[in-house]
């Protein structure tokens, strides 16, 4: 504020004193002119007052002597009838110096005066200036001539007047005045605006400053308050808008990070935890075979047999912790090609259908006559199909079906459901089966099998397809997963969406008395780690990995 006040006082300080120069220059020149006319007017005058007094007589005349002599009536009228003192006084109002002579003419035919010291006569302003009025000697003198021809003798007059009554000095004096009484008002206003000013922007400066120290401090919710943007100055706007986004982006960053953190170790949690069994179970087949039970045959075969299972599995899990981790960090890029998904869907139950023969179940697929074209990764989708009815062949009970259909969608999308008659998965564990490890409160001997992870790399692929992955369960009735693409995931804006499980409404069908049913999706963003994990674990006997070989865990 003191700055602007500073720059205002300086401005009125420079331009003040080159204003009153220019005034001062043009009030002079004005009453120069003013001088001047008036010079001409007395010489006029005091001609024909002459001219009245002496008639015809001459009124400069050449002595015998050849000296020039004035006629004694103009002396009497300028003199002694004080006559030109009140030309001064009223006409001229300035001091007169008068000079009389002789007159001729030039080469150019003008009457030229040629003044006589001797002939002199002054007058001085004795009356009092009119109010604002001053004698001003800074005024330089005017000078005017009036020539008369005569039959005797040509004369003429030369007029000067100085020192003349002027208003230049009030006039500067109000000027000035006028001026500081407006420099008073224009720092008085200059006041007023510097602290409206200095309101306006220091305000919404001082509130930026708070809110980049308490966000400094760790408080990552910090905004600038928006109810009071409207106020602000266009560029304060700008500025506090791009903070608020610089600090929204900041807040989401650091959630993200921390929400990776605790994701990573919880993961680091869940795999201590899932390693613990079988290693334990390693080393206490380990020990017992260092023991007396290393003797007998048979025992040994039987311990060495149960270690290679658990080996296997330990050897099945870290090969799905390395799919599921580059999944998860974008190492992984889809080959997409536009092909039909059936070809992928009938090679996928093929690879199945010897599993469901020797556990006894139904496998079948129901798939359109016409083409249903997507680009889409087959391998990758491939692995999504099997791991799906990996699952529901897993917990399906002998005599049990597993049926897999697609269809296309009205965008021009793919939908591919995989239904089985299992066990199928309690409503409170739905929205958790896609977590990594998660195991149910009723679990029983299948989920000793598997990875554990094959859900959670369903996910991921779907997702990096911009697709959707829905699941409706009843316990005791089975359970369905259906996968919706998109006709080309490049040109998704974002996650597809998700279709009605029941075909037209969106929501499950109505449960029967007794049953429990519910409807679940993920909503997890594309390119996040998935909110869910892995396999379909269920609470009563629920899925939890890809169907297993007879005796030995199953790969998807």
């Amino acid at each position: 504020m003191f700055a602007f006040l500073g720059v205002v006082a300086l401005t009125l300080g420079l331009i003040g004193p080159v204003l009153l120069n220019r005034l001062d220059d043009y009030f002079r020149q004005q009453e120069e002119q003013s001088l001047q006319v008036r010079a001409d007017g007395t010489a006029r005058i005091l001609r024909q007052f002459i001219l009245l007094s002496v008639g015809d007589e001459p009124v400069v005349r050449t002595n015998r002597a050849g000296e020039e002599v004035l006629n004694p009536r103009v002396k009497t009228l300028l003199v002694d009838d004080n006559g030109l003192t009140l030309i001064a006084n009223t006409v001229a109002q300035a001091d007169i110096n008068l000079l009389f002579g002789t007159a001729h003419q030039d080469t150019d035919g003008a009457t030229i005066v040629d003044p006589d010291p001797d002939l002199a006569f002054t007058a001085t302003l004795d009356t009092r200036p009119a109010r604002g009025q001053a004698q001003d000697p800074a005024i330089p003198p005017a000078r005017a001539d009036a020539t008369q021809v005569n039959r005797t003798q040509d004369w003429g007059l030369s007029v000067t007047l100085s020192n003349p009554y002027t208003s230049r000095a009030s006039t500067l004096a109000a000027v000035v005045g006028l001026m500081l009484a407006m420099g008073v008002a224009a720092l008085i206003v200059a006041m007023i605006v510097a602290s409206f000013l200095a309101h306006r922007f220091t305000i919404p400066l001082t509130r930026l400053t708070d809110a980049s120290r308490r966000l400094a401090e760790g408080d990552f919710s910090s905004r600038v308050p928006t109810d009071e943007l409207a106020t602000n100055t266009l560029e304060l706007r700008a500025l506090s808008v791009q903070f608020n986004t610089m600090a929204d982006r900041l807040e989401q960053s650091v959630s993200i990070i921390r929400r990776d953190r605790d994701y990573s170790r919880d993961l680091l949690a869940d795999v201590s935890h899932e390693l613990r069994t079988p290693i334990a179970a390693v080393r206490t087949f380990v020990e017992l075979l260092q023991g007396p039970a290393g003797e007998d045959e048979d025992a040994r075969t039987e311990f060495l047999d149960a270690a290679a299972v658990q080996l296997e599995r330990l050897d099945w899990l870290s090969q799905n912790l390395l799919e599921l981790s580059k999944l998860d960090s974008g190492l992984v890029l889809l080959d997409l090609r536009a092909d039909d998904v059936r070809g992928t869907i009938e090679s996928a139950v093929e690879q199945s259908l010897a599993t469901a023969d020797r556990r006894g179940i139904e496998l079948s697929a129901s798939l359109p006559d016409r083409p249903v074209r997507i680009r889409h990764d087959p391998p990758r989708l491939g692995q999504v199909i099997t791991n799906l009815v990996g699952n529901a062949l897993k917990f399906t009970r002998r005599g049990g079906s597993v049926h897999v259909s697609a269809e296309p969608t009205p965008d021009g999308g793919a939908r591919i459901e995989v239904a089985d008659t299992g066990v199928g998965i309690h409503a409170s564990e739905l929205p958790h089966i896609f977590d990594r490890f998660y195991r149910g409160a009723e679990a029983n001997e299948a989920r000793g099998t598997g990875s554990g992870l094959g859900l959670s790399i369903v996910k991921s692929i779907v997702d990096m397809h911009r697709g959707t992955i829905a699941v409706e369960s009843q316990l005791g009735r089975g359970t369905r997963f259906v996968v919706t693409l998109p006709r080309n995931p490049s040109e998704a804006s974002g996650v597809a969406a998700r279709p009605p499980l029941d075909g037209s409404t969106g929501e499950a069908p109505a449960a029967e008395a007794g049953q429990d049913q519910r409807f679940f999706t993920d909503s997890s963003a594309p390119g996040e780690p998935p909110s869910a994990t892995l396999d379909h674990a269920a609470a009563s006997s629920g899925h939890h990995g890809p169907a297993d070989q007879e005796g030995t865990p199953s790969r998807p």
